[in-house]
């Protein structure tokens, strides 16, 4: 099992990705799809704390195998988070 440490320095890495194409795209577009952009932006940024929250704060400390399950939980939740902004950062570009 990765250490905490690990699993948090891959949130802020996946996180930060993800904003930095959302920057690169608001320098590249104005108007409407720039706010929605931004507002995607301030999403994200709450939802990389509630994980970073998570992983601070485990469920069943005493019990090994909950808390490596625990932690397994909130890795597959990362990746299917990120990729969901993805989409919605690639349906902004796509729109009209």
């Amino acid at each position: 099992m990765a250490s905490v440490q690990n699993l948090k320095k891959d949130i802020d890495f996946l996180f930060f990705e993800f904003i930095s194409d959302c920057f690169m795209f608001t320098s590249l577009h104005t108007g409407e799809k720039r706010t929605e952009v931004q507002n995607l932006i301030e999403e994200a940024v709450s939802m990389r704390n509630e994980f970073i929250q998570r992983v601070n704060h485990p469920d069943g400390k005493d019990n090994p195998a909950l808390v490596k399950a625990y932690y397994k939980s909130v890795r597959k939740d990362l990746l299917e988070k990120v990729d969901e902004f993805f989409e919605k950062l690639s349906a902004i570009s796509k729109s009209k």
